[in-house]
């Protein structure tokens, strides 16, 4: 039995747009930008699906989350699919929202890109729920130390299934209060 749930009432996927980033709901044409985006072995090197970078294991993935909503293209200012990202309620988590399923490509790894993404995402989201939840994969470590530097905390390790089956997450969670100082120094 899945531990997912729907999306909160009031909360709405909409179009968000910095000067860099447009995020926007997926919509299945864009299987094919996203196929190209997630071709790099090394995006997936810390996931748990270490051969996602083929077309035939990314599919499922992507027709996964088209089919559980909450999932949003990021593209770069020139209109290129460069990632994506998703928001989702889970019952471990009844007062937030989490943000997760998250890949970037590359050349927009270690700057201001997944930073730029995050803050769209979490400005949204605290706008209708007091706290943010990532559910992590023990092994990506990368993650794991991204999430912390937007100003959530390790709470522990569980085993859920978000829509994808059971696995074994690292939880985080990101208060409104905690990301206002982290935002906003």
């Amino acid at each position: 039995m899945s531990d997912a749930r729907p999306l909160p009432d009031g909360f709405e996927l909409i179009p968000l747009r910095s000067a860099t980033l447009h995020l926007r709901p997926m919509v299945a044409q864009d299987l094919a930008a996203l196929t190209i985006a997630g071709s790099d072995p090394g995006i997936w090197a810390g996931h748990p699906s270490t051969d996602r970078y083929k077309p035939d294991v990314f599919r499922p993935y992507f027709e996964a989350l088209l089919k559980a909503g909450g999932t949003l293209i990021a593209e770069d200012a020139n209109g290129q699919a460069i990632g994506m990202s998703r928001y989702y309620a889970s019952a471990d988590a009844p007062d937030g929202i989490g943000i997760g399923f998250t890949f970037l490509v590359r050349a927009h790894w270690g700057g201001q890109t997944n930073f730029a993404m995050k803050r769209l995402m979490l400005d949204h989201l605290f706008a209708t729920a007091p706290e943010a939840w990532f559910h992590i994969a023990p092994t990506n470590i990368r993650s794991q130390k991204a999430t912390a530097k937007l100003g959530a905390a390790r709470m522990d390790n569980l085993t859920l299934d978000l829509g994808t089956g059971r696995m074994d997450w690292v939880r985080m969670r990101l208060t409104r209060a905690a990301w206002h100082d982290q935002s906003n120094p």
